[in-house]
């Protein structure tokens, strides 16, 4: 049933896009994930934190494989732009990494500390770095820029970036004009010239290769971003499907990342073909 934003009271524009609060156990699934990645973490603990630039969170967590020019999996970490860092993702590129890739996790600041014209120019300041400095690190092949929530919407606003071959969005935010009309603005503060210039939907598609991945039990307003960025990039003849996975929700979606035969780790290869 299409939503009747206008309408709609803020208390149910705010609940259109709490994740948390839709998933009832998300608390768990976080604390699970979190786990993993400390685990995954401390037994690759050669190359954390490699700072890209000045700021606290402009850090890499670099997982390169035995073949400099096996592809990367680069993973951007969601969170509305306000929450969450790279450390409690790092168990997503274990399928990648299984598979002889590489992997790399980029940390950014978060609003209010920054505007999201800064978040976006970070990742792209990280993905420059990434390819001049990369093969001293062992990170040379082609590169899969990958995010989840947040994350798939800084994946389609670097989809451009010369570095990335492809993209893999998974649940994210591609239409930013509702976002303010919600609780997320109050960190956020999006301008209007932010939401024109900063919504893929509404900017040039880029003719690369993008999969746009979602829950079939997540929230409708999640749903129809993914729904509504691949029919304009459809119409633009631009590669990528979009993958419905059956009853994920916005949480459970992330589990298939992990481990090589995961569904979406399975999807990292034809990105590539």
């Amino acid at each position: 049933m299409k939503m009747n934003w206008g309408d709609m009271s803020r208390t149910a524009r705010d609940a259109a896009y709490n994740n948390t609060a839709h998933v009832t156990n998300s608390a768990e699934l976080i604390a699970r994930r979190e786990a993993q990645s400390a685990d995954f973490r401390a037994a690759r603990p050669d190359k954390l934190n490699i700072a890209y630039g000045p700021r606290e969170r402009n850090r890499w967590d670099l997982f390169p494989a035995a073949d400099p020019a096996a592809p990367c999996f680069v993973f951007v970490h969601g969170g509305y732009w306000q929450r969450n860092s790279k450390e409690g993702f790092a168990s997503l590129v274990s399928g990648a990494c299984d598979m002889g890739w590489s992997a790399a996790l980029p940390g950014y600041t978060l609003a209010p500390d920054a505007t999201l014209t800064e978040i976006v120019g970070e990742v792209r300041q990280a993905l420059d770095w990434l390819a001049a400095d990369g093969p001293r690190h062992g990170i040379a092949g082609p590169v899969v820029l990958s995010g989840w929530s947040a994350g798939g919407h800084l994946t389609a606003m670097c989809l451009d970036h010369p570095l990335v071959t492809a993209g893999l969005a998974i649940s994210g935010v591609y239409e930013l004009g509702p976002v303010r009309d919600t609780y997320l603005d109050e960190k956020l503060r999006l301008g209007d010239d932010e939401v024109e210039t900063l919504s893929p939907q509404r900017l040039p598609v880029v003719n690369k290769p993008l999969l746009l991945t979602y829950g079939t039990a997540e929230l409708e307003a999640l749903v129809a971003n993914s729904r509504g960025f691949h029919e304009v990039r459809s119409r633009a003849h631009a590669p990528g499907a979009l993958l419905p996975v059956p009853d994920a929700n916005h949480f459970t979606i992330l589990e298939r990342l992990c481990g090589a035969d995961g569904l979406l780790t399975r999807q990292l290869p034809l990105l590539l073909a």
